[in-house]
């Protein structure tokens, strides 16, 4: 690479190729250790204003299209298992207070939660398993994914209450609604310490 921008042009290179996110570690150790900050601060700004933007979701990067054109790409999808109330509800709680049992949920919801529930969640890809909680019985632990910060465009946790600005844009589908509503629940829930939500709807 002789010339400045040979750089940026690899990095944009690497990340259109790539089959997945890829960590700025991953970008630098595919391009011989090279120092890439500048070039991918310099790649989000000329993206800014294109049909499509560079971001950082999860700590790892990727292209997507820009929010407001995002529903020129929709299409009618079928969908294997649509998520129930209950499912919504619980992705909520997880990602509001991972790592979180499935006894912790349930303490929160109010109700008991089906084993099910929790299944669809990690067949969709949004919530992985990630420990024993250290007391006695030594129950399971659970914890959102990078694919659920990708899917809803968050860069981190602390991004959470800006679903709320997600749905105000139209880019959520009424199960995401649904999540989004509940979210937002278990935020205040959270936030005062209070039990946050319940449901009679226990169907996955």
């Amino acid at each position: 690479m002789t010339r400045p921008d040979d750089l940026v042009r690899a990095v944009e290179a690497t990340l259109f190729a790539a089959e997945e996110p890829m960590s700025a570690e991953a970008i630098s150790a595919h391009l011989g250790g090279a120092d890439i900050k500048a070039a991918l601060a310099e790649l989000v700004e000329t993206y800014q204003e294109r049909g499509i933007r560079l971001v950082e979701r999860g700590k790892r990067w990727h292209f997507q299209t820009a929010p407001d054109l995002a529903h020129l790409l929709r299409r009618e999808r079928e969908e294997v298992r649509r998520l129930s109330r209950a499912a919504t509800e619980v992705l909520a709680i997880v990602a509001y207070h991972e790592p979180v049992s499935r006894a912790e949920i349930e303490a929160i919801r109010g109700v008991q939660t089906a084993k099910g529930t929790l299944d669809v969640l990690m067949e969709a890809g949004w919530v992985r398993i990630v420990g024993r909680r250290e007391v006695p019985g030594r129950p399971v632990i659970y914890a959102t994914t990078p694919e659920f910060l990708t899917h809803f465009g968050l860069e981190s946790r602390r991004d959470l209450p800006g679903l709320d600005e997600l749905k105000a844009a139209g880019l959520l589908d009424p199960v995401e609604d649904a999540l989004a509503e509940a979210m937002e629940t278990a935020g205040e829930a959270n936030e005062s310490g209070e039990g946050g939500l319940a449901s009679q709807d226990e169907s996955a």
